[in-house]
């Protein structure tokens, strides 16, 4: 499925200009003006779904019953309808997304789906130029992406991951996890650079993720020494 804040109009636009005429047939359920994180948040009847119709939105839906296109809505609803599809009382969902605010923390806090954080500060700040880069076809299959220490300060983002504490002049600095590092591992069920980066890997591969059993890097996708 595809959830996305932009309208019918402009999500055919990008999604033809990425995917392709026919990327549509990639999903099942693509639901447009999603208006998220309210999406995620607001109550069936505070947010109902709505038929469209040349990019219009037309009646309004108390509930859904099958897969295709839809406009606005609510997660409690679509999650009925995973159930029909799925025929599974309690269908898990991993949603992908690359905004913080309004992808990962209301689709983990509101519906507790497993959450994938798309996060481009992953690459830190040398990315690698597309014409110094090595051609695909002489690259190792499942050749890990290369990943900077997050420790490391990006000219863009500076302490993004980790930052330094002083302590007293005889003893060394530390480093402490900063306040978005703590959300990410928080809110997230892995993070990774791009969808690039996992698109390679075999359909039975194991991430590890963030939890309170492993250490604070242990979901970021490179895994990051």
């Amino acid at each position: 499925m595809l959830i996305t804040s932009s309208h019918s109009d402009y999500c055919k636009l990008l999604g033809t200009y990425i995917l392709g005429k026919d990327f549509a047939d990639l999903f099942d359920i693509v639901i447009t003006n999603a208006l998220k994180p309210g999406f995620f948040s607001h109550f069936p009847n505070q947010r109902p779904f709505h038929t469209l119709e040349n990019d219009e939105e037309h009646e309004e839906l108390a509930s859904l019953d099958k897969p295709g296109w839809y406009s606005q809505g609510n997660a409690a609803h679509l999650y009925e309808l995973l159930k029909k599809m799925t025929d599974k009382p309690e269908p898990k969902v991993v949603y992908f997304g690359d905004s913080m605010h309004s992808d990962i923390f209301p689709a983990h806090h509101y519906s507790n789906w497993e959450t994938v954080l798309i996060l481009e500060e992953l690459q830190g700040q040398e990315m690698e130029k597309a014409e110094d880069a090595e051609p695909l076809e002489k690259r190792g299959k499942y050749e890990e992406p290369k990943v900077k220490p997050l420790n490391s300060l990006s000219n863009k983002w500076g302490s993004y991951f980790t930052d330094s504490v002083s302590r007293r002049e005889d003893a060394e600095d530390s480093l402490v996890s900063t306040w978005s590092a703590r959300r990410i591992s928080t809110y997230s069920t892995i993070a990774i650079p791009s969808i690039e980066a996992i698109a390679e890997l075999p359909l039975d591969y194991k991430f590890t993720r963030f939890s309170t059993n492993n250490s604070k890097t242990a979901g970021y996708y490179p895994l990051v020494h």
